[in-house]
């Protein structure tokens, strides 16, 4: 873990260089360096990120059995960017991502229907024009609070071809210079003991309910759904991992009690409480599948 560590800190500190080499070429007077070195410290972070983010866990725990937890919702849900489809289910191992999940409220019927992927307008949305923001989150196990982080703003959307190239292009880079935090915005992670964490992204801004060194309940409510870090839209992320410190950690396996791992886009039920999740099986329909950033 330490070497992951170091490596993901050298990456950072190397894409702060070019950017700090960039402004002061372009602002500062007679800027002493040739601008031929610019790109050089871009260059050698090139290949360190493609490693770390194409190193997995090693096999003996890719193999392990799923670690086996309550949903972190309730409601109807669908899955987005799922391991149970894809390995790494985002493209990417870094930040214990490897069997991550997003997910999106699907309510059936009501006044708050999720809106679609718009080709140019409107550019971006409200977050409460999303069933997803405000849901509560529940802790899936008995666990005690590692982390929890709760001051980022909530921005609007990003599902419109210009605010996607925005976030592929600008937006995405930034965040990921700033570090784990700035990708997955507002998260708490839970120590569910045996070396397994979990870790809720992208939450609302001000709706945590716990804090570091808390002991939570399995079923308990801990925080809200936000939108959050490097999201598209109002989304749950989750996944587990075998540490606490998401630039060193690397992703477990899981499987929802009563429901198992939704594939990307398929559409899942959650019982109204957890002691139900063991004996209600899930309900999967298949939708197309929908990108959202982590």
């Amino acid at each position: 873990m330490l070497v992951r560590k170091s490596a993901m800190v050298v990456y950072r500190s190397l894409q702060l260089t070019f950017m700090a080499m960039v402004l002061a070429e372009l602002f500062v007077p007679d800027y002493p360096i040739d601008g031929r070195w610019t790109l050089l410290p871009f260059l050698l972070s090139v290949p360190l990120e493609m490693v770390l983010s194409r190193s997995g866990p090693p096999r003996k725990r890719a193999d392990r059995p799923p670690v086996e937890v309550e949903p972190p919702v309730r409601g109807r849900w669908t899955a987005v960017n799922s391991p149970a489809s894809r390995v790494p289910s985002h493209r990417t191992h870094a930040y214990g991502q490897t069997y991550a999940i997003d997910i999106v409220a699907e309510p059936e019927g009501g006044p708050r229907i999720r809106p679609g992927f718009a080709k140019l307008w409107p550019i971006a949305r409200r977050n409460r024009s999303f069933p997803a923001y405000g849901e509560p989150l529940f802790a899936v196990a008995d666990a005690t609070v590692v982390h929890a982080g709760n001051w980022m703003r909530d921005h609007l959307s990003r599902n419109s071809l210009p605010a996607i190239g925005y976030l592929m292009l600008i937006e995405a880079w930034v965040r990921q210079t700033g570090g784990a935090s700035w990708i997955v915005g507002n998260h708490v992670v839970l120590d569910l003991g045996d070396g397994v964490y979990a870790m809720y992204g992208h939450l609302r801004r001000g709706s945590l309910t716990v804090g570091p060194g808390d002991r939570v309940r399995a079923g308990q409510p801990i925080a809200r759904c936000g939108n959050s870090g490097n999201s598209t839209e109002p989304h749950v992320h989750f996944q587990l991992m075998d540490g606490p410190d998401l630039d060193a950690a690397r992703g477990i396996p899981f499987t929802w009690r009563g429901i198992g791992v939704p594939g990307s886009g398929e559409t899942f039920t959650a019982p109204a409480t957890p002691s139900l999740a063991s004996e209600a099986s899930a309900s999967l329909a298949s939708e197309a599948p929908v990108s959202l950033s982590d």
